[in-house]
């Protein structure tokens, strides 16, 4: 694989550990794993060729790879895995850190669904210490789907020092609200009050935040007004917000709309083959037409439903109300 990336908030994809297991429901269509197999079968692709994805690796071949690259830039890291896996051991997980460190030209943006571990691992005696000068080239992140999500994983992420913490919710599965928690979660964390300082005196905030919806043939739509109200939230916080896009689905308009009714939506998007929709404020989708055919109807909520078609990741784009959202932090 390259290492130039499409990712829209980064520059490049370095992937010193390959392979990995699901652990939530946003991993349920995984674009990593959907992408393993053309991978596995082509002889050229060494890391991957002949492999299972649930075969975790690490690749000392590639760690030096970074030093290499004199241009600076975003650099991704394990956009095929997750470095924080169990399959991982802690000194292949210090000899990345050593590369991270060394190549201060670049912004290292890593995400993890195992928050615990990175936390324990740059807080204990295996990594840093509790009491590191935070990486000031290292971006630390967590990837959430919704709000059970975001309040298991962002409180151990704001436990760790940093320049920068952020959070990817792609895809995004339900509205989550980041200004507040009252969840049983094992911290607080806001966007909009600074609520702690470790001892070195960095802040206990978010960064940045980036939503986007999924993609893939089997993609779930995203609720528009779940996006509105993170965007509205990063701007009261000051916080920069990053829409990276729609996915397969495109929200088309408010099913109370006196714009639209169901058989004009029908009639405007069928071209016999695409999908249909109508999904409430939960995530609940009561109605699923394929061309002009009820396949799934299960009763219209009272909930704020939106109508949404199927028409591929390029045509739904990237802009929210009219605007694109490319804020990143200032570091």
């Amino acid at each position: 694989m390259t290492d130039k990336s499409h990712i829209d908030w980064t520059d490049a994809t370095w992937n010193p550990v390959t392979g990995c297991t699901k652990v939530s429901a946003g991993c349920k269509n995984c674009y990593a794993e959907r992408e393993w197999p053309r991978l596995a079968a082509n002889p050229k692709a060494a890391k991957y060729y002949g492999r299972e994805f649930t075969d975790v690796r690490c690749h000392e071949e590639v760690l030096d790879q970074p030093l290499r690259w004199q241009k600076p830039r975003r650099i991704f890291v394990n956009s095929m895995s997750d470095l924080f896996h169990e399959n991982v051991p802690d000194y292949f997980i210090g000899a990345v850190f050593n590369t991270m460190y060394d190549a201060k030209r670049h912004q290292f943006q890593l995400l993890t669904k195992r928050p615990d571990r990175m936390c324990n691992f740059m807080l204990g005696t295996t990594g840093c210490g509790a009491n590191y000068d935070p990486i000031p080239n290292i971006w630390y992140g967590v990837s959430v789907e919704d709000q059970k999500a975001a309040d298991e994983r962002i409180p151990s992420l704001l436990l760790i020092p940093a320049v920068v913490h952020w959070v990817s919710m792609e895809p995004l599965l339900g509205p989550v609200h980041l200004t507040h928690v009252d969840y049983g979660a094992p911290a607080p964390y806001h966007l909009d009050a600074l609520v702690g300082y470790c001892e070195n005196g960095t802040d206990t905030n978010l960064d940045w935040v980036v939503v986007g919806g999924e993609s893939g043939p089997k993609a779930r739509p995203m609720h528009p007004d779940w996006v509105r109200a993170l965007r509205d939230q990063c701007i009261t916080a000051g916080v920069p917000f990053f829409f990276k896009q729609w996915g397969e689905w495109l929200p088309i308009s408010p099913v109370y709309s006196n714009d639209i009714d169901p058989q004009e939506f029908i009639d405007e998007w069928d071209d016999g083959k695409r999908e249909l929709l109508a999904m409430d404020f939960s995530g609940f989708i009561w109605n699923h037409w394929k061309g002009d055919k009820d396949i799934e109807f299960n009763g219209q909520p009272a909930t704020s439903s939106w109508y949404f078609a199927k028409v591929g990741k390029q045509r739904a784009g990237r802009e929210l109300d009219g605007q694109i959202w490319d804020q990143y932090p200032e570091v």
